[in-house]
């Protein structure tokens, strides 16, 4: 398939089915292509040496600083830290909001859509997205969503790709309640949308090892560092009352930092000022071999690095990647996250804040298709986006460690902690938790009293499980559905969508309920030419150039296009 990346597309039908067009293209600009090779992860960089910059001048104004600014940056500055006219808005007797509303209630954690199905007038709803770090979800805050998907959503509940609930379905009159709810039993919705750090992503696995327990703590830690901080969530959500959870010293001290020029002096929001990022922003955090998080797709990659005795010393930092694009403008692009550098592990918060405080200064804000952090070190390059980071963090970053290679980790089945207890690795096609499924699993969430994390790919891990529990647990669960690994097709186990029709706004063509007859037709073909039933290959579906399934790192890709037609890579 070689249609130059986002030109015309010539159609390819691999599958019959007058229906159903595949245009193809490249799926990485030749900016970004020689990062794909199989050392990309582990490639070090230019060798350098370390110092400490002992004073240091905040970096000039941005050169890419304007006087044109996108809409959604004049409703930020307008809106008493995104607060107005959201508050004004939600009192109304309308089913919807505002267009600046609209923008503004994503910093909360929701979307505004309606049913794209339905003629004539809309029937507005407004998705909820929680904020998970690591996924980890308690036992409490499971029991509550359950609960919420049932009395005011859609009855369902979705398993995203960055560790988080979405909640489907609810209108704007229950939108208080939900939001309140949620927030009084041990969960948060404040940034899983809008323009800042969006949920931390780490490996879902609750292995008691020094590595995964550190990166653990790091993403929390990241995950608090870049919080919002002025009040807006509560002010709007539970009038008003304080919702406080303790938080390390490190992570309040790193916060407010203002040594090299990074924080807005006496601002609610020291780090994100009125103004808040540019785009969405993405962290993941993992350990060395393990890259069930996808880790060169996040904005900024952190993986431990371990000494010689097993004890974390630093992190090994890459930076640059997004998924996102926009279809037949060869100037968008997905990119793969680049090396930056290393840093000791107690400077961990201090260079994620630094590479922020770049980001927020020097990335587009006047139009939105090239305002996230890929574009900027893009334009600039590494070096010269390396030196202006090392500006805001105080010291030049450390040569890159050498890591092994990597392997995607599902976690699927049965698994020992390491502590005597074990855990079980559920496949959820797409996320979707419905039906039998969906009271099953809460029947024995609630009767064992377990908690449970969410995997980066749209499956749910079930924790703390005593060795007396395995059978009876695995028996139910296989009843309602929810299968051991080795009774799924090999297809379905690394399949991902996203929800796209009918609800995304986004969407241009089926995703995740197109996906069950695609992956069926995909194994005929490989019956046809007589592959096993073991053989797979990674497949991932989106209903739009967004990426949100990360498309553009599967083996077979396929990104609408427009109504039953895909791109392929």
């Amino acid at each position: 398939m070689t249609t130059s990346f986002g030109g015309p597309a010539t159609t390819s039908a691999p599958l019959k089915d007058t229906k159903l067009q595949i245009p193809s293209f490249h799926c990485f600009s030749s900016a970004s292509a020689s990062a794909l090779s199989r050392n990309a992860l582990s490639l070090p960089s230019s060798t350098r040496s370390f110092s400490l910059i002992r004073a240091v001048s905040t970096p000039a104004q941005s050169e890419t600083a304007t006087v044109k600014r996108s809409k959604v940056e004049i409703f930020k500055e307008q809106s008493n830290f995104i607060r107005y006219p959201l508050n004004e808005d939600m009192l109304t007797d309308a089913p919807n909001i505002g267009e600046a509303a609209t923008q503004l209630i994503k910093f909360h954690g929701s979307y505004q859509q309606y049913n794209r199905e339905e003629r004539g007038s809309r029937s507005y709803s407004f998705m909820i997205r929680t904020k998970n770090p690591c996924g980890k979800v308690s036992n409490q805050l499971y029991l509550t969503m359950d609960d919420l998907a049932d009395q005011f959503g859609i009855g369902t509940l979705r398993l995203t790709t960055r560790q988080t609930f979405q909640l489907h379905g609810v209108l704007k009159k229950d939108l208080k309640t939900v939001m309140a709810t949620i927030i009084r039993n041990m969960g948060s919705t404040l940034g899983a949308c809008g323009d800042l750090n969006r949920n931390v992503l780490a490996p879902a696995a609750p292995l008691v090892r020094k590595d995964y327990l550190f990166a653990q703590q790091t993403a929390e830690n990241i995950a608090a560092l870049l919080a919002p901080q002025s009040g807006f969530y509560y002010d709007i959500w539970v009038d008003g009352e304080k919702f406080l959870t303790s938080e390390p010293p490190e992570v309040v001290q790193a916060r407010n930092d203002n040594s090299h020029g990074t924080n807005f002096p006496d601002s609610p929001e020291p780090i994100y000022g009125t103004q808040f990022l540019p785009r969405k922003f993405k962290i993941a955090v993992t350990v060395p071999t393990d890259n069930s998080v996808d880790i060169l797709t996040n904005d900024i990659g952190v993986v431990v690095v371990m000494d010689d005795d097993g004890e974390p010393q630093g992190f090994n930092i890459y930076v640059g990647g997004g998924m996102g694009r926009t279809h037949r403008l060869e100037t968008t692009f997905p990119r793969l996250a680049e090396p930056l550098g290393y840093v000791p592990k107690e400077d961990i918060l201090y260079a994620v804040k630094a590479i922020v405080v770049t980001q927020r200064e020097n990335g587009r804000r006047d139009d939105r298709k090239y305002s996230r952090l890929k574009y900027l070190i893009s334009s600039w390059g590494i070096e010269k986006f390396r030196g202006v980071v090392e500006q805001y963090y105080g010291k030049k970053f450390e040569p890159f460690r050498a890591l092994p290679e990597w392997e995607f980790k599902s976690y699927l089945g049965w698994h020992e902690q390491g502590d005597g207890k074990f855990f079980y690795g559920l496949h959820v096609d797409n996320g979707r938790i419905g039906g039998k499924m969906k009271k099953t699993l809460r029947e024995v969430i609630e009767k064992y009293n377990l908690n449970a994390r969410i995997t980066p790919n749209q499956n749910i891990i079930l924790t703390d499980v005593r060795a007396a529990w395995k059978r009876p647990i695995t028996t139910t669960l296989a009843q309602a559905g929810l299968l051991q690994p080795r009774f799924v097709d090999p297809l379905n186990i690394t399949a991902m969508a996203c929800p796209a029709f009918p609800l995304c706004p986004l969407a241009i063509t089926e995703a995740e309920r197109g996906i069950p007859n695609i992956l069926k037709r995909i194994r005929a073909v490989f019956d046809k030419v007589g592959l096993k039933y073991s053989e797979s290959v990674v497949v991932r579906i989106t209903g739009c150039p967004n990426g949100c399934a990360r498309p553009y790192m599967a083996e077979l890709g396929l990104v609408g296009d427009g109504p039953n037609s895909y791109q392929v890579c």
